[in-house]
């Protein structure tokens, strides 16, 4: 019900408004944007660089979306779930570009000198007081899809899952060598949190990427009816083949467009969070920068994934989940694939954990004050603990829950506030000019 056809109508429908009225920026700005993630100013106020805050939300959404999601979205929805992915990937960029200049516009500074932003501050100071219920139901829907969903269930369960299923290793105790991790990060806070993700998102980028290149060189006769297939199947639907049962376009649709949100995480709400402590004097300087999340996540990291299935065929087959994608691993790589995969998988899985630990923390410091993190960061750690313990569909169906309520009170605010980012949109490129910049 959540993920219906009103929902993915508000998505679509939010990117393409933004998408028309920024005048496509996500086409004629995203060199400028890729090209201001090395060479932005980083001064003003804030806790860290542009850099460093596009690698947490990278490691939040570079994650088992990516892998798992997309296996689970063509299992789903056929090839054509993977155009949907595309489709909703480009006008999430636009709003993208908007929620995250709104968040470092209406950025606070809490009682430990912190930043504090997001949907929940840029509702509040944005639309006004009376709105503040609104911004209330986004920070409540925001915890819970850290600590029973996208952060930590599913990210957990894929860990265990994979690395069972590449050395062996018992559910409960790689469960238990992950929660001991993410704790020490997590309660270091928020530069400890920047510093990991610097690290580990360049790593497990450069891996996975290659990793899969290299797997559809090898089949690279394949690559062209791939695409033709992922191009026709999203308009006319996907006759059963093999353990496919066959889709409509609808449900392909749906397979992709949720999934694919659920990897970007554009109009969900959570990238901005995150955003608002970028160093910078502009907000629609951040705003590009967090634009490129999107275009790294799912035009690049998602459709190598999507095309490795589809050159290889297993998608067509009994397995499910991170099986599928371990089954393509194995076609390419024989002997090693299925640790090339559990490798790539741990490492994205578990940047997702310390990214939205950050999160849902902010969302916890607006409803309850800095008082109540170490008591959120124990239960973060506590979820994160017991994740290996539940089945894989509950799971995942959880977490597409809790991300179609986040995204409702976050697109709603993004809309109301639209004519302040195009008026910033305008003036930050007209400052440009003038500085002879572009």
């Amino acid at each position: 019900y959540i993920w219906g056809l009103p929902m993915m109508l508000l998505l679509l429908g939010t990117g393409i408004w933004l998408t028309i009225r920024l005048k496509f920026i996500q086409i004629f700005r995203l060199f400028l944007a890729i090209k201001l993630i090395a060479y932005s100013e980083n001064a003003g106020k804030g806790d860290v660089s542009a850099f460093k805050v596009l690698c947490i939300a990278l490691a939040a959404t570079v994650g088992t979306g990516n892998v798992v999601g997309v296996a689970t979205a063509l299992k789903t929805g056929g090839p054509g779930a993977l155009f949907w992915m595309w489709i909703a990937a480009f006008f999430g960029m636009a709003t993208k570009y908007a929620e995250c200049m709104l968040a470092v516009k209406y950025r606070e500074i809490d009682c430990n000198g912190n930043i504090s932003g997001g949907p929940m501050y840029y509702i509040q100071n944005g639309m006004g007081k009376k709105w503040r219920w609104l911004a209330v139901m986004f920070a409540v829907f925001g915890m819970l899809a850290g600590i029973m969903g996208i952060g930590t269930m599913t990210q957990v369960n894929t860990i265990a899952s994979v690395v069972n299923l590449g050395i062996g290793y018992n559910m409960v105790t790689v469960n238990c060598i992950v929660t001991i991790c993410a704790g020490i990060i997590i309660f270091g806070g928020i530069r400890f949190v920047s510093n990991a993700a610097a690290m580990i998102v360049p790593v497990m980028a450069l891996i996975y990427i290659f990793s899969t290149v290299v797997l559809l060189v090898m089949n690279i006769d394949k690559i062209p009816s791939a695409f033709a297939s992922i191009i026709s199947d999203a308009f006319t639907g996907t006759a059963a083949t093999g353990g496919f049962l066959g889709s409509s376009v609808m449900l392909a649709m749906r397979s992709g467009i949720a999934r694919g949100i659920f990897s970007n995480e554009s109009g969900l709400g959570s990238a901005p969070i995150v955003a608002a402590a970028a160093k910078t004097n502009y907000a629609p300087e951040q705003g590009l920068v967090s634009m490129t999340g999107t275009f790294f996540d799912t035009i690049i990291v998602c459709t190598l994934t999507g095309l490795s299935l589809v050159v290889t065929g297993v998608w067509t087959g009994p397995l499910k989940g991170v099986a599928i994608t371990n089954s393509a691993f194995l076609s390419a790589y024989p002997d090693w694939g299925t640790y090339i995969l559990m490798v790539s998988l741990s490492l994205f899985a578990f940047s997702s954990i310390i990214g939205w630990s950050y999160y849902s923390e902010r969302c916890a410091v607006y409803l309850f004050g800095t008082k109540s993190i170490f008591y959120f960061r124990l239960a973060w750690v506590s979820a994160v603990g017991v994740a290996a313990f539940l089945q894989l569909e509950e799971i995942w169906c959880l977490a597409d829950i809790v991300n179609g309520l986040m995204a409702f009170p976050n697109l709603v605010g993004v809309l109301s506030l639209s004519p302040i980012v195009i008026k910033e949109t305008k003036e930050y490129f007209e400052h440009l000019y003038k500085k002879n910049l572009m």
